[in-house]
């Protein structure tokens, strides 16, 4: 199993960045996928953007030239840079781990873009 921890989110406006970290508690090359899904209140978990042990990225189509999804596999950790930030991608994002067959989710970190 995979203990997975986020940091980085937060409060800001409009138009600005965030980034967000997401530490793994073994070596992120033994896991087939990680990634960042969000969920609002009432809504499901969405995919917001995904890497695989191969290096393949994908993004969720609302996110798709403003989010940026990297890993570094010498700390363990993968990263979402968020630009462009709308009121809209106000959520608790989440980071996921695919590992064996079995999903992992960290705790959660909220994320709060003001108009």
């Amino acid at each position: 199993q995979v203990q997975l921890v986020e940091s980085g989110g937060g409060l800001v406006q409009a138009g600005g960045s965030l980034r967000l970290a997401c530490a793994a508690s073994l070596r992120i090359l033994r896991i087939s996928a990680m990634g960042w899904y969000r969920q609002a209140p009432g809504k499901q978990r969405e995919l917001v953007a995904r890497i695989t042990s191969g290096g393949r990225t994908n993004y969720g189509d609302s996110v798709n030239g403003r989010f940026t999804i990297s890993r570094d596999s010498a700390k363990n950790t993968i990263d979402l840079q968020m630009n462009s930030l709308k009121p809209e991608d106000t959520d608790v994002y989440y980071c996921g781990a695919t590992l064996s067959g079995r999903d992992y989710w960290g705790q959660g970190t909220q994320v709060t873009v003001s108009s």
